[in-house]
Order: C-alpha cells, then sequence, then structure tokens
C-alpha cells in the first residue's frame, strides 16, 4: 500500500507493476467500496507490463477521513494528481460506478492526461427516486444498523457471478463501515451532489478514447442496457455488454474487462 498525499489528507493505493514500463492506468473504485475489488484487474494489466495504480475513495478502504469535499469532482482531482505523482503524461482511467463520473470529470478537464477512460457500471447521472425510496435510504443509512445494511446491499449489487475471494471483500467492507469517522465520510459521499452529469450537460463528449461496460444484471438501474447506451454516446464511446453481471464487472467478470481495457491501451498508444 502506498499514500498520496493531498492538500487535506492522504489518498491510499495499490501499485501494480514496474515503474516506467507500459502505460500507466489509473482505477478509482466507487461508493462504500474498497480498492480492492480491482485486485484481478491491477494484476493482469500489470502481467502485460503496464503499471497500474487503484486508489481509494476519501475516507474510504484506507485513505483519511479528514477532507471535507467527497464529491466526484473531488476524486477526479485525487486520480489527477496520482497520475502527475507517477510521471504525468497520457494515461488511461478505469472508474466504476462514482469513479466512471470522476474519471470523465477528469477526461474533461485534463485532456492533456487523460488519454483513454473505462466507465465500467458508471454512475454519471442519479437514477430517478420517489419521496418514499428516498426516505427508505435514509432509514437503511442511519446507524447503528447501517454499517450491517450497507455491506448487504453491496453484496446484493453483485447480481451474477460471485467473484474469488468475495467473502474477504465483504470483511473489508464491514470493517471500513464500523468506525463512526470513516463511516461519516462514505456517508457523505452517498448524499453528496454527483457533479459529473455538469460536464456532460455542457460539453461536448470528452476527446479521449472511452468504453462503456455494463452488467446485464446491474441492480442499480431500472434498464442497464438503457442507461449504458446513454452513458457511451454521452462518452463518445463504444459499448459492451457483460452477461452474467452486476454492478461490479471488474471483479465479476475480470475474464471480459481484462481484454476490453487492453483494447483500450492499444487505441491509445496507436493514436499517440
Amino acid at each position: 500500500m502506498h499514500h498520496l498525499q493531498r492538500p487535506e489528507g492522504r489518498i491510499a493505493y495499490d501499485l501494480y507493476g514496474a515503474e516506467h514500463t507500459g502505460t500507466t492506468v489509473i482505477c478509482v473504485p466507487g461508493m462504500f467500496d474498497h480498492r480492492s475489488s480491482f485486485r484481478f484487474v491491477g494484476a493482469a494489466l500489470a502481467a502485460e507490463g503496464h503499471r497500474v495504480a487503484v486508489m481509494d475513495l476519501r475516507g474510504h478502504g484506507d485513505s483519511d477521513t479528514a477532507f471535507d469535499d467527497h464529491t466526484d469532482h473531488a476524486a477526479s482531482t485525487d486520480a489527477i494528481a496520482l497520475a502527475e505523482e507517477l510521471g504525468g503524461g497520457p494515461t488511461v482511467m478505469v472508474g466504476n460506478s462514482l469513479g466512471a463520473g470522476a474519471v470523465t470529470i477528469a477526461a474533461f478537464e485534463h485532456p492533456d492526461m487523460v488519454a483513454g477512460i473505462a466507465l465500467l457500471a458508471p454512475f454519471l447521472r442519479p437514477p430517478r427516486s420517489t419521496r418514499t425510496t428516498r426516505a427508505l435510504q435514509r432509514v437503511l443509512l442511519t446507524r447503528p444498523w447501517a454499517p450491517r445494511a450497507l455491506a448487504l446491499f453491496y453484496d446484493r449489487l453483485h447480481a451474477g457471478r460471485t467473484p474469488e475471494g468475495h467473502r474477504e471483500q465483504l470483511e473489508r467492507i464491514r470493517r471500513m463501515l464500523r468506525p463512526a469517522d470513516r463511516y461519516r465520510a462514505v456517508l457523505a459521499t452517498i448524499n453528496g451532489p454527483k457533479r459529473a452529469v455538469e460536464w456532460i450537460e455542457g460539453s461536448e463528449h470528452p476527446n479521449a478514447e472511452a468504453v462503456v461496460v455494463m452488467g446485464e444484471r446491474d441492480p442499480d438501474w431500472k434498464d442497464p442496457h438503457a442507461e449504458a447506451r446513454w452513458a457511451a454516446s454521452v462518452a463518445g464511446g463504444r459499448l459492451v455488454m457483460v452477461p452474467d453481471c452486476g454492478h461490479y464487472p471488474q471483479s465479476q467478470r475480470p475474464d471480459v474487462v481484462v481484454p476490453v481495457l487492453t483494447e483500450l491501451i492499444e487505441r491509445v498508444n496507436a493514436g499517440a
């Protein structure tokens, strides 16, 4: 584990692959997730000669809890800072859920640094909700039962194939949600504004090479295919639907995701 120093605290990240070899890839997980959800992707891309950094969101995993801003925009600034820490230059960024919003913002704001983006189960705009669902969410997120309820919800989001090491990953999530200060940071991330849509609505699609990867059984969306088509249209990229997969393609179906990322890296390098 490594730490990236930011003005308000540190961001934890794992580094796969040797320095100065291949393409630099930055991976950003989603809300109430741990960076180890990218463990298969990181190891596989490193074996192909790339250098992969997988970060925790602010207050998540082993990152510090002292941050005030927990938006997707804040995560995008951390991803860019991590790319700079690793030497700068064109990078490929991979984001899951809220992390997909973060890497999309990074591509808009730093086209000189972000050459390719992969949006896995992208959370680029909030799903429609009713007064009843919002009330239920408030109850769900109330301590003392909230950490257990969120861990159960995290498990349910893995509709389809169960990843290897899933039980250990669930325990990481439970441990992360138990401390009060860390849960406050996770709650701020969940309740905070999702700002990626501001860039999407105000701009053409980013210049970066893009691909959208969506699980066919993703419970986050009433119609995952429709949401994925919209995300691909605003990102200006192609779409890959993944069978037997829910909200976490990077851990549920690395057999599909890794080749998609390899092709994206090759397209980026060919364009460069």
